[in-house]
């Protein structure tokens, strides 16, 4: 039995016997006597009082389930106390191996759900549960970093509809996941910071709720995601776009639909078919027309170089925007107006909320295979493991 029992690979074991069915194999060990430490008095002993076998799960080999059945010996020390002799690998009031749930644990940087986990190791969804409760939660951070990013996901948790997502956009980081983005709470979190004076850019979509709290880094340059106003205008567009469709018969709208990403593209980058099909629906509206010209234009405050050209261009747009009377960019060029400080440090400094978006589609991955999650710290945890590196996995 010695290449099974180095198979195996836990210490000082003996196997005696073992039995295999279709799922399971069952390992009979035993170990071989020697003195043992009393807990109590401190003294050595080799005094056997008795034997109990006691069955622990273990790592699966071959893809069936591991069981061993231990002949543990119990010891009376010369005090009167008696004792289990200690097993490096079987912590105590334990029914598994230290490898075995390490090696859960290491599942939870892994995007999949506890259910799944369970059922890979044989062990209830409750138990995979409570070892993620055991685990500490992860801290926070020490200091912010000189890019910051800000974002709401909705979280569903402690009876917040919506969490608070911080990230590094720069370094791909995660800085923190706050409980709620209420302002007085991230105004009370951020000035725990003494360092909020090194934030050289602050990026956030084009909510009003993180603009407010941007006074809290003096330094920083306010940055709107490129998506969130870049949509502005796109939306506007397709604004039109309806409003025209409505007035065709159901062929002609439903060719409109079709069709309708092709005008939010750039029309140098479509190929030459794509543009027949852009020139068939511009030719049916000179508003529709009006309007795709200022989606194109556009482009040159997009793609603007120095502050100054961002600023001249975006100026000159929104005049040729507002002369055009059209309804449909009106609100469109209010928060173009709002934000225009904001729009302009995106374009010349090229930050955006690109990682942490893609972040967020990593939570919403995490709380669709759990079916959400109760309580916010719980959710937080796993968040940092999936998101961490795999040099923080538990050695196994």
């Amino acid at each position: 039995m010695n290449i099974t029992t180095n198979l195996l690979n836990l210490q000082a074991l003996i196997i005696n016997n073992f039995k295999e069915s279709e799922n399971n194999i069952t390992f009979f060990v035993s170990t071989l006597p020697s003195p043992q430490i009393c807990p109590h008095c401190g003294e050595s002993t080799s005094r056997i009082h008795g034997y109990r076998n006691q069955i622990f799960k273990d790592l699966s080999i071959r893809e069936k389930f591991v069981s061993i059945s231990l002949k543990k010996r119990r010891y009376i020390c010369s005090c009167g106390k008696t004792f289990f002799e200690n097993y490096p690998f079987l912590p105590k009031y334990h029914r598994a191996t230290s490898r075995f749930f390490a090696a859960i644990i290491n599942k939870f940087y892994s995007n999949r759900s506890l259910k799944s986990i369970a059922k890979e190791y044989n062990v209830s969804s409750n138990t995979v549960f409570r070892m993620l409760k055991l685990l500490s939660p992860a801290p926070t951070p020490a200091s912010l970093p000189e890019t910051l990013s800000i974002d709401e996901f909705k979280g569903n948790t402690d009876g917040e509809k919506y969490n608070c997502i911080l990230t590094d956009p720069k370094n791909h980081k995660i800085v923190d996941i706050l409980p709620n983005r209420k302002k007085t709470n991230l105004i009370d979190y951020f000035k725990q910071y003494k360092n909020r004076e090194n934030v050289k850019f602050f990026i956030m979509d084009m909510t009003g709720n993180y603009r407010d709290i941007a006074w809290l880094f003096p330094n920083a340059k306010i940055i709107a995601d490129k998506f969130h106003w870049i949509r502005q205008i796109n939306w506007a567009l397709d604004k039109v776009r309806k409003n025209v469709q409505k007035e065709f018969y159901a062929t002609k709208r439903k060719y409109f639909k079709a069709n309708r990403k092709l005008l939010f593209k750039r029309y140098s980058k479509l190929k030459d078919e794509q543009k027949q099909e852009v020139s068939v629906m511009l030719w049916q509206s000179e508003k529709l027309y009006k309007a795709w010209l200022l989606k194109e234009a556009s482009f040159k405050f997009r793609e603007a170089k120095t502050q100054e050209e961002a600023e001249r261009e975006l100026h000159n747009w929104l005049l040729w925007a507002e002369s055009t009377e059209m309804e449909e960019f009106k609100a469109c060029t209010t928060a173009f107006h709002n934000w225009s400080r904001e729009i302009i440090n995106s374009i010349v400094y090229g930050y955006n909320n690109g990682y942490t978006e893609g972040t967020n589609n990593v939570i919403k991955v995490i709380k669709r295979n759990a079916y959400g999650y109760h309580k916010f710290e719980n959710l937080r945890k796993r968040i940092f493991l999936v998101s961490s590196e795999n040099s923080h996995q538990v050695a196994t």
